[in-house]
């Protein structure tokens, strides 16, 4: 993932040419399209970009603390920033995010295999739970960019079992939290949170609580 930090590697500005040309084609053929059949393209790896093991999203939410939140307006108060299949188109959107650490209110950055929602009522998160770890103010960037490396190369080594992870950002705190499938999974759970101690090089002595999301809507 470091090394390839800086590299927006050129391939897409190789057939700049033919690609504007193409470009053009493209929209007059979209123009002349019924709106109905334009369908979402997807995501998919660069020639020659490392790709992932799973495409992932990444999305936004701020809300007026105090105010209470039911999932419908949960739901329209998250903004899906974009979605990426390769570490280099990973770079290119984390590389232009405010960190964490800078945000202000209320916010979260959510990060979230493609096809899942970060909301609990989700099918792919109704049945899981999630690690919560609170932070002191200062360590949210440091320790949200390690968690989503982690993840995003697969070293929790859990299968299909995460489905995401989240930092929120509040006034007196910041917490971070990873998501899986199957709250009742202990063992999967067990290395789930041996493996977050490891990745955030937490001191012994940090508090780390698994909450369900049935725990979380009641």
């Amino acid at each position: 993932f470091a090394r390839l930090k800086d590299d927006d590697s050129g391939d897409h500005d190789q057939n700049e040419e033919n690609n504007t040309q193409k470009d053009s084609e493209k929209e007059k053929n979209d123009r002349e399209k019924p709106q109905s059949t334009t369908k979402r393209k997807a995501v998919v790896p660069g020639p020659a970009e490392h790709p992932l093991q799973y495409n992932y999203t990444f999305w936004y939410s701020r809300r007026t603390p105090g105010r209470p939140t039911s999932s419908q307006s949960y739901e329209q108060n998250i903004k899906q920033i974009g979605t990426f299949a390769s570490v280099e188109q990973f770079w290119r959107f984390y590389s232009h995010m405010v960190r964490p650490g800078d945000l202000t209110g209320h916010s979260d950055f959510h990060l979230f295999k493609e096809g899942i929602k970060p909301m609990w009522e989700d099918d792919a998160n109704k049945n899981g739970g999630k690690w919560i770890i609170r932070l002191r103010k200062g360590l949210a960037s440091r320790c949200w960019e390690n968690l989503i490396l982690a993840m995003l190369g697969e070293q929790f080594m859990v299968g299909e079992e995460i489905c995401g992870a989240v930092v929120s950002v509040r006034f007196q705190e910041d917490i971070i939290s990873i998501w899986n499938k199957t709250a009742s999974d202990q063992a999967t759970t067990a290395r789930i949170r041996d493996t977050l101690r490891r990745v955030l090089n937490l001191p012994p002595n940090t508090i780390m609580e698994y909450k369900t999301h049935t725990d979380s809507i009641k």
